[in-house]
């Protein structure tokens, strides 16, 4: 099932995505799935009618997860982590897709990350392996942007990763996905730069969200965004970057000065 939330003439509202991709029609649902469940209204509009926005601003946190594919650590000359490497990012940070980004003025040096990111739908704490599905609503794309320069001078990444508009996520939450196998890739400006697989992260998803659960608790809608594939690169005004993901779709944005 894709969740997806959207925009017609007044607040966002959440709906459930179905038909082929040249017809397809979003069920509005009733309140907000994370808390009340999927209830379907009734409603229907065509999906070229609506104008999709971030299918989650999480209410608590993002948390992203550094240097987790080791062809990545190997393009960025740094060490394979020993455990997971974690950093905190806010939710103004997040934008929809199809959303303009405004390249931040401190940075000259704003790099794109495609990355498979993992939406939580219950309260937990200290979750077993073998459990960490049932806390899981869904999957969803992001792009995880990053300040190099910031990145480099600040000695920790709050700055370089966590600025406005640094993470695009989108088009919609797929909430019937294994997260095991999935091709990855990013497209600059009509390019293919980055093609890669989750069965390359250093740590899976189950791994990540069991090891984070240990420090801090896990709400509904928090964000984890999984890292990324090796061929980084930067971004300038009027570009265009696609991330996509095997089983959930593509992610597109620009950038402007």
């Amino acid at each position: 099932m894709r969740i997806a939330r959207f925009v017609t003439d007044s607040d966002p509202a959440y709906g459930v995505v179905t038909g082929e991709p040249d017809e397809q029609t979003i069920i509005q649902l009733a309140g907000d799935p994370f808390y009340q469940g999927i209830q379907e209204t009734g409603q229907t509009h065509k999906l070229e009618d609506v104008r999709l926005v971030a299918p989650i601003i999480p209410r608590s946190k993002l948390i992203g997860v550094g240097k987790n594919y080791a062809d990545h650590v190997k393009e960025m000359g740094g060490e394979v982590p020993a455990s997971p490497l974690l950093f905190l990012m806010p939710n103004t940070a997040v934008v929809g897709p199809d959303e303009p980004v405004k390249l931040p003025s401190f940075s000259d040096e704003i790099s794109y990350e495609a990355e498979l990111a993992v939406v939580i739908g219950r309260i937990c704490k200290d979750v077993p392996l073998d459990r960490v599905p049932e806390v899981i609503f869904g999957y969803t794309v992001a792009n995880d942007l990053t300040a190099r320069d910031a990145q480099r001078s600040d000695n920790q990444w709050a700055r370089a990763k966590g600025f406005d508009g640094s993470a695009p996520l989108g088009p919609w939450i797929e909430t019937e996905l294994e997260p095991e196998g999935l091709r990855i890739t990013g497209t600059h400006n009509g390019k293919t730069v980055q093609d890669g697989n989750t069965a390359q992260m250093i740590f899976g998803v189950h791994e990540l969200v069991s090891y984070i659960s240990e420090a801090m608790t896990l709400l509904p809608g928090d964000v984890i965004l999984t890292g990324t594939p090796a061929g980084v690169g930067l971004l300038s005004d009027g570009d265009t970057f696609e991330a996509e993901i095997e089983g959930i779709g593509i992610l597109r944005n620009t950038f402007r000065v």
